[in-house]
């Protein structure tokens, strides 16, 4: 599922929502966030028990977003996929993507059955330091 060039056309979308964005700087949904932001990437953080995180407005889940928003990067546990899958699907989301040891066959067939583009268990930081830097 992880093609390279389903990976570089998700690098070249712009606005990124993090589901489940910790507002510690030690946990990878934080750094990996930070390290896109860095990289010129608008930064959505989505967690319900913070209403701001590293000075960014943090919304309690996607429905909350007023903007639009290319991709989904989900830093949940599996079983949390599919509703976070069907939300981004029904605001128009181009891409769904599952960070490491996040894995959702179903959900992910899901998003690619509803014309998103899907990279699941993998790390954004990692592939864009492979490929973009």
């Amino acid at each position: 599922m992880n093609k390279l060039e389903t990976v570089n056309q998700i690098f070249n979308l712009k606005t990124i929502a993090v589901v489940g964005f910790s507002p510690k700087p030690e946990r990878p949904s934080h750094y990996v966030a930070m390290y896109l932001k860095e990289k010129g990437y608008t930064i959505i953080p989505v967690n319900p028990g913070h209403k701001e995180i590293a000075g960014m407005t943090c919304y309690p889940d996607l429905e909350s977003i007023p903007e639009k928003v290319d991709v989904v990067d989900i830093f949940r546990r599996s079983e949390f996929v599919p509703p976070i899958v069907d939300t981004a699907i029904s605001m128009g989301a181009k891409a769904i993507w599952m960070q490491d040891h996040v894995i959702h066959e179903e959900a992910a067939q899901k998003a690619k059955d509803a014309g998103l583009m899907v990279v699941m268990n993998d790390c954004m930081l990692r592939q864009h330091r492979l490929l973009c830097s």
